[in-house]
């Protein structure tokens, strides 16, 4: 596993940022903002994309019990079709620093862009997830939490497969919109299928 940072500037109470689903074709995007003790650690935390669902879920439980404070939030389809999924990404990690119990003195945000939060300073860190510990802490809880939000949608629409994909633009998933056209759950805005191929809507 990564050997990653405690803090950008020790003694400084930091939040670590993050979101999921930005690349998928259905599905709201969710962010989460996180702030660890000093002393925290896990021998498995590292950036979700490299952990099994089984890993995952076993540290959303650990970081939610140990974590000084920590939030989740999310931007519908329809908010991501109205100010595209850029702004909606910011946005959502926004609304989840709009719920952290503590106040940070500083943010570091997983990327390379950012809209600026209230009169907090940040920094962006390309690839932070694999680098700082409350980064790769908010991007497991952003994904657990959005994998278990598309698993209660999967139930209402299981011919998209959501409980496999989580709305990730899969060949099974582009074809179960070909076949059954898109849900209110799909981003219009995306391309969810060739141009030449019309959908409909539900």
């Amino acid at each position: 596993m990564a050997q990653l940072k405690n803090f950008k500037e020790k003694g400084r109470l930091e939040a670590g940022c993050d979101e999921a689903g930005r690349g998928c074709l259905a599905g709201p995007v969710y962010a989460a903002a996180v702030i660890l003790k000093p002393g925290f650690r896990h021998k498995l935390l590292d950036d979700s994309k490299k952990l099994t669902e089984k890993q995952r879920d076993e540290l959303r439980v650990y970081i939610e019990e140990k974590a000084l404070a920590w939030a989740v939030a999310s931007v519908s389809a329809a908010e991501i079709d109205e100010i595209n999924i850029l702004k909606a990404s910011f946005l959502a990690m926004h609304r989840a620093l709009d719920q952290l119990k503590t106040r940070p003195e500083f943010l570091l945000i997983d990327g390379n862009r950012f809209t600026p939060y209230q009169d907090l300073e940040h920094s962006c860190e390309t690839k932070g997830d694999g680098r700082f510990k409350s980064i790769a802490a908010a991007s497991i809880l952003a994904k657990t939490h959005r994998d278990e939000a598309m698993l209660k949608l999967a139930e209402d629409y299981p011919q998209y497969q959501w409980e496999r994909n989580k709305g990730y633009p899969t060949q099974a998933h582009r074809q179960a919109i070909r076949e059954h056209g898109a849900s209110r759950w799909h981003r219009q805005s995306f391309t969810l299928l060739p141009p030449q191929l019309k959908l409909d809507l539900d």
